[in-house]
């Protein structure tokens, strides 16, 4: 009797992947993957060896925020966030937090321009412009006629030319890792002139192109590529002008925004540590393909991580501020440097993070 039970067990469990198979292999795969081969990820030594220090951060509107990607501080201190309700809230020195203005969409990249004005990166609604008062300024929603799906990270040179990018002109923020998992290059890197209000693609073809950040003496700009784990340097004067190459390489994480601190030094924020699943399923369009097949939350989760980098302007990494565990810090997508403290974001979580790291 129990042999015919386990039999039984045995056949319907066969069944059931025979089934299983057959609906994967029917359902059209959202996605048109091709493989990818990663560099050998960077051994966690030296200085990029685990660290605490990430915990120092004192957290700000912990539980009273959702989801703070980037962060801008204006001239009285205040500290503006991006929400996925689509609103940006400022928070005040008191810890009262107002909203600003409402986008409708998902702000993501934001800065403040010589004229007060906060430059809004917003994934669904484009390139915006929002005064003092809150009002809103459309400034761009397409390039070459190809609409932004997914406008994400910039900065302002002096003269107001705002330089950004498009993650995808592909999918939107909701499906950014399809993206990730097609791993064609569906990014884009622009400028704004805003004295003929016209766009200007500098760099195409880049795999999620993500966070933006002038040098010091804005000769070059730096843009993340997050999927493909390196940065790159696109010259704006000298003899390379027009011209890219790569700036940092085969980095230990996914690299988000960037910005310059004003004196000597890049902080680049990374949203996790690299996965060596993910890398070796890059291998495999098939499987990746058969993956996105499945709902979403069978998919293999990421791990919760801090991680921050100083970059100095040759591309050398000189020093991290990690947080391993997650517990206080983690999915950071926003390092930004203001009178000595260095505030941190991430759309996942419920706080923004306060380091002092100024002397």
């Amino acid at each position: 009797m129990l042999k015919k039970i386990v039999l039984a067990v045995i056949g319907i469990t066969v069944l059931l992947i025979i089934i299983s198979t057959i609906i994967l292999f029917r359902r059209e795969s959202p996605i048109d993957p091709v493989a990818y081969t990663a560099p050998k990820k960077p051994e966690m030594t030296g200085v990029l060896e685990p660290n605490d220090l990430l915990q120092n951060a004192e957290l700000l509107a912990q539980g009273k925020v959702k989801g703070p990607g980037e962060i801008a501080v204006d001239e009285q201190g205040r500290i503006y966030f991006g929400t996925p309700a689509g609103t940006i809230s400022r928070l005040l020195s008191n810890g009262v937090i107002e909203t600003f203005t409402e986008t409708g969409g998902r702000p993501l990249g934001m800065k403040f321009d010589q004229k007060g004005n906060l430059i809004v990166a917003d994934a669904n609604k484009g390139l915006l412009s929002v005064n003092p008062q809150g009002s809103i300024m459309i400034l761009a929603t397409s390039a070459d006629s190809i609409p932004f799906k997914l406008t994400n990270g910039l900065d302002i040179a002096k003269n107001g030319t705002i330089y950004f990018t498009d993650s995808s002109d592909k999918y939107s923020l909701k499906d950014y890792l399809l993206d990730m998992f097609e791993a064609r290059p569906h990014g884009r890197f622009m400028r704004y002139d805003p004295n003929t209000s016209t766009v200007t693609v500098l760099m195409r073809e880049l795999n999620f192109a993500n966070g933006v950040a002038l040098s010091g003496n804005e000769d070059f700009v730096l843009v993340s590529e997050t999927y493909q784990y390196r940065i790159h340097r696109y010259w704006l004067a000298g003899p390379q002008a027009g011209k890219s190459e790569i700036f940092i390489d085969n980095l230990p994480g996914f690299p988000d925004n960037i910005s310059y601190n004003g004196k000597d030094k890049f902080w680049l924020a990374l949203f996790t540590i690299r996965s060596g699943v993910l890398d070796t399923l890059h291998k495999y369009p098939i499987l990746k393909s058969l993956l996105t097949r499945l709902p979403a939350s069978m998919w293999p989760e990421h791990k919760r991580y801090g991680f921050v980098a100083s970059i100095d302007e040759r591309g050398n990494i000189i020093e991290t501020l990690q947080d391993p565990d997650g517990n206080h810090l983690y999915d950071v997508t926003s390092a930004q440097e203001y009178a000595g403290y260095l505030y941190l974001g991430s759309p996942e979580s419920d706080r923004i993070g306060r380091l002092k790291v100024g002397q």
